[in-house]
């Protein structure tokens, strides 16, 4: 199965809700853009937002790399609230696993996500934040991409 969040240029919308340790979920959306350099390298820029609330929103820089026919991958990435961080990315057949971590973080602040391809418009997004063994927040929304 081919994937297409990622793996091509394109804009995507996010919706869905987003939930702290002893908190009620709290409506998310956001927009990610994804573009591709000729030597395979990537960029991902994502804003997410809290409508109705006051809550900052957050965004996320990516830049990776992905050979051609390889199905691993490396970023770095500058979050928001997390600061600079490293990951690595698996692309499975019908999900993109990525993982990463905090640069030099004493509270070993780290997260995981997995994008379930629902079809080629449409992907499910599940992530966690943790710190250290526990988790402190957890998303879940619908990708969906936009047409040109």
């Amino acid at each position: 199965m081919a994937h297409t969040f990622l793996m091509e240029a394109g804009r995507w919308t996010l919706q869905g809700n987003w939930l702290e340790r002893n908190g009620l979920p709290v409506p998310v959306k956001g927009r990610t853009l994804v573009g591709w350099s000729r030597d395979d390298w990537f960029t991902m820029v994502t804003k997410l937002v809290f409508p109705g609330t006051d809550r900052e929103e957050i965004s996320f820089q990516y830049r990776g790399r992905l050979d051609a026919g390889e199905r691993q991958y490396t970023f770095v990435l500058q979050h928001s609230l997390l600061g600079r961080v490293e990951g690595e990315g698996w692309v499975a057949q019908d999900s993109i696993v990525q993982r990463y971590w905090v640069l030099g973080d004493r509270q070993r602040r780290s997260g995981f996500e997995t994008l379930y391809r629902m079809d080629d418009n449409i992907y499910q997004l599940s992530s966690s934040l943790m710190a250290g063994h526990y988790l402190t927040s957890t998303m879940e929304a619908t990708l969906e991409r936009q047409p040109e």
